[in-house]
């Protein structure tokens, strides 16, 4: 398998363990109102980052690449996000697990918007 090909199953894999890892996080965070709506949202952010970019590595263009790998920065971001707003508002005591997730998240953006923008510069 090529370096390229094994990056990109690896990457189906972490976006997969990253949702995977999210949802378990959530059934561990006490059932409040709050959570409920907040872990709903993380849940959808989440599991579409990998959906997304399962559906990029079929593009059948990199037009459409373009387009499914825009959808997967935004949904990695916002799982950044919700993840952010449990930890200012204190509804995990996982700090540990919040905070590695926090960082996979954010390392999950930065690989997506590198890639979102080598397409857009070979657009040019």
């Amino acid at each position: 398998m090529k370096e390229k090909e094994a990056f990109i199953e690896e990457f189906k894999l972490r976006t997969k363990k990253f949702a995977v890892d999210i949802i378990g996080f959530c059934s561990t965070m006490n059932k409040t109102n709050a959570t409920y709506v907040i872990t709903n949202q993380i849940i959808r952010s989440a599991t579409s980052t990998g959906a997304n970019y399962r559906a990029a590595c079929r593009a059948r263009s990199k037009a459409e690449f373009y387009s499914k790998i825009c959808i997967v920065v935004e949904e990695a971001d916002e799982s950044e996000y919700w993840l952010e707003i449990i930890d200012d508002s204190g509804l995990s005591n996982n700090n540990t697990e919040l905070e590695r997730l926090i960082k996979e998240a954010n390392e999950i953006t930065k690989v997506v918007a590198k890639a979102k923008h080598t397409i857009y510069s070979e657009k040019k």
